[in-house]
């Protein structure tokens, strides 16, 4: 059965992109625009993974990831967040307090992203 991933980026192109890299790669993906549309999609059917853009409308990464942790159906959901603002946070501070299993820098690679998603969910060959 293909993992699940959500990935909630309000840039179209980015979420595009991801989701069809991801799909190519056998993976089952849902492409929400906005922090709101991705928790409703997480407590309708946790992922596998998020994938989430710190800065969007409505609600935005940070504080999607603060109410994930906050549930204990969701408090261990391995996150990978997407971020522009990579010099303006405190990426420490941040990657510890929301349990983030990496930050990735806009503007990304999606085979590098793909690397990342293998590796989060233990699918990447040993050598």
């Amino acid at each position: 059965m293909a993992h699940r991933i959500v990935v909630c980026d309000d840039e179209r192109h980015i979420s595009l992109a991801v989701g069809m890299k991801l799909k190519k790669a056998g993976f089952n993906v849902e492409e929400t625009q906005d922090g709101m549309s991705g928790l409703e999609a997480i407590q309708r059917d946790v992922p596998d993974l998020l994938i989430v853009d710190c800065q969007m409308p409505r609600m935005g990464g940070l504080e999607l990831c603060r109410r994930l942790r906050a549930e204990p159906a969701t408090e261990h959901l391995p996150i990978i967040m997407l971020t522009a603002k990579g010099y303006e946070l405190d990426l420490p501070k941040i990657q510890s307090e929301l349990w983030l299993s990496h930050i990735v820098f806009k503007p990304f690679s999606p085979r590098e992203l793909l690397n990342t998603v293998e590796s989060t969910l233990g699918l990447l060959s040993q050598p």
